[in-house]
């Protein structure tokens, strides 16, 4: 009898240790947890719209990922951008995760990455590879093309990749990301500069449109080797324009007869 009752001393521990084992599994990010993070923003048809064309949504991933790592792109971004151990970086857009991935571990386990895209079958896949990875400071996040859906004050880093020209109401998008910001935050936008049906935006584009939601120049890098540009841009001092108030930048003469899609 004491043997059966020792055995079974013994058994109770290691039964403890395995349910403690799958409720750290139920933890990590499921791609059917993506939900919004934050309060509805201000509706689109409150902002005009963009007067040049917005590309389509065509694939969850901009170029291989070997070829981008031998471009060393992400690891010069996020040197440009000093992403450190603690910091809180949205990646917006974030299709197949390229810089989700990469992001994890640069902002450590006290850091933490909000994968956010507006398509749920990107998130589903998405959510497949941050488990697979066992990537615990990554939360899966659903948005909307015209409001990202953060929680307020949520994000030291917004990181918008080759995504911007493709927001379908960029206006109210930016006015709507403003509040995730923390003090002294950040949206960092790589793209091409090249016209936005041609899945790029002009950097004189970016800039009015920024300018048109609020954001002022925080700096500006070449990445070379067809990897594009690094714009970074921060919110201007006092409350974000009334989306009334707000007036569209002129589409630039060679995208302008292009249509609203490509």
């Amino acid at each position: 009898m004491w043997t059966r009752l020792g055995r079974a001393a013994r058994i109770v521990p290691i039964l403890l240790v395995l349910a403690c084992g799958r409720t750290q599994e139920r933890a990590a990010p499921r791609a059917d947890a993506a939900r919004p993070l934050g309060p509805a923003g201000m509706p689109a048809d409150s902002f005009p719209a963009p007067s040049r064309p917005v590309a389509s949504i065509v694939t969850d991933t901009w170029s291989s990922e070997s070829a981008r790592d031998t471009a060393r792109e992400a690891r010069r971004v996020m040197d440009l951008l000093q992403v450190r151990p603690g910091m809180t970086v949205a990646d917006v857009g974030a299709g197949s995760g390229y810089y989700t991935v990469r992001l994890s571990p640069r902002v450590g386990p006290r850091g933490r990455v909000i994968a956010q895209d507006i398509m749920p079958r990107y998130l589903e896949r998405l959510g497949a590879r941050v488990r697979r990875d066992s990537l615990r400071n990554v939360t899966l996040a659903l948005g909307q093309p015209h409001d990202p859906r953060l929680a307020p004050a949520s994000a030291d880093l917004v990181l918008l990749v080759h995504m911007y020209h493709e927001v379908e109401q960029p206006y109210a998008f930016l006015f709507n990301l403003r509040p995730a910001l923390r003090p002294g935050g950040r949206v960092a936008v790589v793209d091409l500069d090249r016209p936005t049906n041609r899945h790029g935006t002009p950097v004189p584009l970016l800039r009015c449109e920024l300018a048109a939601a609020g954001y002022e120049p925080a700096g500006f890098h070449d990445l070379g080797g067809g990897s594009g540009y690094l714009a970074v841009f921060r919110p201007t001092a006092g409350p974000a324009p009334r989306p009334g108030a707000i007036r569209p930048c002129p589409a630039p003469a060679d995208t302008a007869r292009a249509g609203r899609k490509p």
